[in-house]
């Protein structure tokens, strides 16, 4: 697929491409654009075989990359002024993305990691999807080595909550979540990992008494305020 120049914004409804590796991250992020920035026009690409090979292979790929890549320029074929990616699991192939395109390009925890990091040095971390925990581990620490600050990270993973999501059973997933949650005392901030774990934020909070984070309202605000810069 070639890539076309991204069609010029239009005032307070730019397009934005959401880049899913999952199913069960559209529903997520959608909701908090309708609720945080309704008028954006969002584009919906979904790859849904990707986490699953990543999960089977264990480690990213060059062919998984290049299969972001490939989203990527057919979103900005269709017009899109900035990305999206909502996987936590991938982060060198953002990254790779967003170093070939003129369009802001966002990992799917960065704008949560840099309020997590503004919140505590007591950090919590809770994840769905296994496979998630190291990649992210990597980015946060690196990104608070950047702003010299000391962290201590401490990470939970709730084993079967994304199969009892996938298979309709919302009040379990949010449950297990919850209590994960509960496990990780004395945090200056939680973040719930996955896109796919959003709906679990109340029962979360419920359990914490510290901030919980979830990366689609965190992500949206940064988006908003990235494209009001470039477009002001």
């Amino acid at each position: 697929m070639s890539a076309h120049a991204a069609r010029p914004a239009t005032s307070g409804s730019p397009r934005v491409a959401l880049i899913h590796a999952t199913a069960l991250a559209i529903d997520p992020i959608n909701e908090a654009f309708a609720r945080l920035w309704p008028q954006v026009e969002r584009l919906n690409l979904l790859e849904d075989r990707l986490s699953q090979d990543r999960a089977r292979d264990g480690c990213l790929t060059e062919s998984m990359c290049g299969r972001f890549m490939a989203l990527a320029r057919y979103g900005l074929s269709a017009g899109a002024e900035a990305i999206l990616y909502t996987c936590s699991a991938f982060g060198p192939a953002i990254e790779a993305v967003a170093a070939a395109v003129a369009v802001p390009v966002l990992k799917p925890n960065e704008a949560m990691f840099e309020q997590a990091l503004a919140g505590g040095s007591r950090i919590g971390l809770v994840a769905t999807f296994e496979p998630s925990l190291a990649p992210m581990r990597d980015e946060l620490m690196a990104m608070a080595r950047v702003r010299g600050q000391a962290i201590e990270l401490r990470e939970c993973h709730v084993p079967d909550a994304m199969q009892l999501l996938a298979q309709g059973d919302a009040q379990g997933h949010h449950d297990r979540v919850a209590q994960g949650v509960a496990t990780l005392a004395g945090c200056d901030v939680v973040m719930l990992a996955q896109f796919s774990m959003a709906g679990a934020a109340v029962a979360a909070r419920a359990q914490a008494r510290c901030p919980v984070l979830t990366s689609p309202d965190c992500a949206v605000q940064a988006l908003r305020a990235a494209l009001g810069a470039r477009t002001a």
